[in-house]
């Protein structure tokens, strides 16, 4: 057994073990392969395991990823979940590539990325990133904004608005790990009350994925569980 399939067995039975303690069918709950900083092997080797969806967070490694892959013809092809921030003047490319995208935290953003999609594809699935730690430096609506960005963002074209993300700050503690998880469900649900239909919690990472599972995480970005430690490489966006 190599070691990528000796990783994606024993994540399989962490997720499966968190949707058995929360009651959950085991098909809820999706695995996004976050793959930034991994090589074009790497992915084509898990996706071989039978893994589909990998999650990017650097527009040019993203798009040359897609490209080279796209390429090389994979069957079935992957699906492209972008996960990272997102400058203005870099949108275009994200937005004739990914399937989905986690990280929309402004209104300007998903204004460009709907005007970018081009016609002959699907409408973009979108996740709106809600700052729940508000760490320094961190992207996300803040939760007084996201009323009107998700009645906004629901209205482009280009889009489908399927839920929220969220990044929150690392903690050891099982409890307070689920704190950040359950209010973005709040959150989620009193969208829903509103009048939205919104399906979809993306979070949960390598270290708290039981404890965003237990909370409603319908999907899971996963690297280090997956790939090891990541190799140290130069700042892109």
């Amino acid at each position: 057994m190599t070691q990528l399939e000796d990783s994606l067995a024993r994540l399989e039975q962490r997720i499966t073990a968190a949707c058995r303690q929360a009651a959950r069918d085991r098909g809820s709950v999706r695995l996004i392969a976050a793959s930034k900083a991994r090589s074009e092997t790497e992915i084509r080797a898990l996706h071989a395991l039978g893994q589909q969806r990998f999650g990017e967070s650097y527009v040019q490694e993203f798009a040359a990823k897609c490209d080279a892959l796209a390429a090389q013809a994979l069957k079935p092809p992957p699906e492209w979940h972008f996960i990272g921030a997102m400058q203005g003047n870099k949108t275009r490319a994200v937005a004739e590539r990914a399937h989905w995208v986690h990280s929309v935290d402004r209104l300007k953003i998903a204004q460009r990325l709907s005007a970018q999609r081009p016609a002959g594809l699907p409408p973009l699935q979108v996740c709106l990133q809600v700052d729940l730690s508000r760490e320094p430096g961190k992207s996300g609506v803040p939760e007084t904004g996201l009323q009107a960005l998700a009645d906004a963002t629901a209205q482009l074209p280009g889009l489908v608005l399927r839920g929220l993300m969220t990044l929150p700050a690392p903690s050891d503690d099982p409890e307070q790990q689920r704190r950040p998880f359950a209010r973005l469900r709040e959150l989620r649900d009193t969208l829903n009350a509103g009048g939205h239909r919104l399906d979809t919690l993306s979070m949960g990472m390598s270290d708290d994925l039981e404890a965003a599972i237990l909370e409603g995480a319908t999907l899971v970005r996963v690297g280090t569980a997956l790939f090891g430690p990541r190799r140290p490489q130069a700042r892109q966006t």
